[in-house]
């Protein structure tokens, strides 16, 4: 479709629907670990041959997966409407970005600049870091922050652990070069000896900024990070099996890899915040409370925080409650439990993909909106917003 076609069909678009636009699932396949399958799939839909299985689910995504066995636009969300057309979020905000970010918003801001997705795997992934912003552009990519959240109410999995960091004393006597050997071998899965555990809880989270290493346990993860898919995998042997060692190198340079070989990773690594002996402390972001919101119907808490680059929040509708809801910017939610009205949009959670997902352009955000349960149960909900939207998320307070 030429341009201004596309900028007309979409402006009607968010016109006819009062600025809240409903989205198609984006599913992601990886081919490294076999899928936990909860996402709520039909068994024959999880394995997709050579392209590995459903694995993560993407939501309001405007990037990319950056697959070996790709597809066209995989990763990327789609505007679920009654069009002979298909039109993709990225599309649409390229087209119009003061009507979906917001006229000063998009000034400053090029694009949505976050994904939220769903994360499922069997098996813990494997020990990885995504780069940061000075290593990733070497590759024409960004850097990828990311946080966690682990909802209730699901099997935590069968390794239900995550890897964070590095022991302190291999940062605070320099010893990085013990991650080496077990890259170069590339046969087993000893490079985790050098890493501390950390239990994962239901209705918990952690936040991780790039270059920190860390192996994501088997819970299934609602996740919120910068836009990008950028990643080396370092761990050889996961889920009982050695993995492409193309993936240790899949976003470096090659005449890096071909000068300097698996030592080049190390100088990609963020070992100050790796191996800071209070991780936990600095990286642990259990859901926050939002007094000023709260009500005999509901109540908010932030569960993505302690960064500028992207925040989230968990809204609760109690049943047959209302709750009036009002944002700084634009965002896109995922319908996680329950049923109910969005703005006298119908929503359900439970595998009705048709109903589960929004973005709610910048004028519609800003302005209150009526969200309503209709169930017996509670309405959850999950909120996602970009950089510099919410400038009042909580930051942790500092251990040294």
């Amino acid at each position: 479709m030429e341009n201004e076609k596309l900028k007309s069909f979409v402006i009607r678009e968010i016109e006819k629907s009062n600025g809240i636009l409903r989205l198609k699932p984006a599913w992601v396949a990886r081919d490294f670990l076999p899928p936990g399958k909860r996402l709520g799939l039909p068994e024959e839909q999880y394995n997709l041959g050579e392209r590995g299985g459903i694995c993560e689910r993407w939501i309001g995504s405007t990037t990319k997966a950056d697959n070996k066995f790709g597809v066209p636009n995989e990763g990327l969300s789609f505007l679920n409407i009654n069009s002979e057309f298909e039109i993709t979020l990225k599309n649409a905000v390229d087209v119009v970005p003061e009507l979906i970010l917001g006229e000063n918003y998009s000034k400053t801001h090029r694009g949505l600049n976050r994904l939220a997705k769903i994360f499922d795997y069997e098996f813990r992934l494997p020990y990885h870091i995504h780069q940061m912003q000075h290593h990733a552009q070497l590759v024409g990519r960004n850097s990828k922050d990311e946080a966690y959240y682990f909802p209730e109410g699901l099997e935590m999995g069968k390794e239900a652990d995550t890897f964070f960091g590095v022991h302190p004393f291999i940062t605070n006597e320099k010893k990085y070069e013990l991650l080496l050997k077990p890259m170069l071998e590339w046969k087993d899965d000893s490079i985790l000896q050098y890493a501390r555990a950390f239990k994962l809880m239901p209705d918990d989270g952690f936040h991780i900024p790039s270059g920190v290493l860390h192996a994501p346990g088997s819970a299934l993860t609602i996740e919120l990070q910068e836009d990008s898919d950028v990643f080396t995998m370092m761990q050889a042997k996961v889920g009982g099996k050695i993995i492409n060692k193309d993936l240790l190198f899949k976003d470096v340079r090659k005449e890096d890899r071909e000068k300097h070989g698996e030592r080049i990773i190390l100088e990609m690594i963020d070992w100050e915040t790796s191996g800071d002996p209070y991780f936990y402390e600095n990286r642990h972001t259990p859901p926050i409370l939002i007094e000023e919101t709260k009500t005999n119907s509901g109540e908010e808490y932030w569960i993505f925080y302690n960064t500028n680059k992207f925040s989230g929040k968990k809204l609760i509708v109690h049943p047959n409650g209302k709750f009036i809801s009002t944002d700084k910017g634009v965002y896109n939610i995922l319908v996680w439990k329950g049923k109910g009205k969005f703005a006298g949009i119908d929503i359900e959670a439970g595998g009705n993909f048709d109903k589960d997902e929004l973005l709610i352009c910048y004028d519609a955000a800003v302005n209150p909106l009526i969200i309503e349960n209709t169930g017996k149960e509670d309405l959850h909900i999950i909120k996602f917003f970009g950089p510099d939207i919410n400038p009042d998320a909580p930051l942790l307070a500092k251990y040294i």
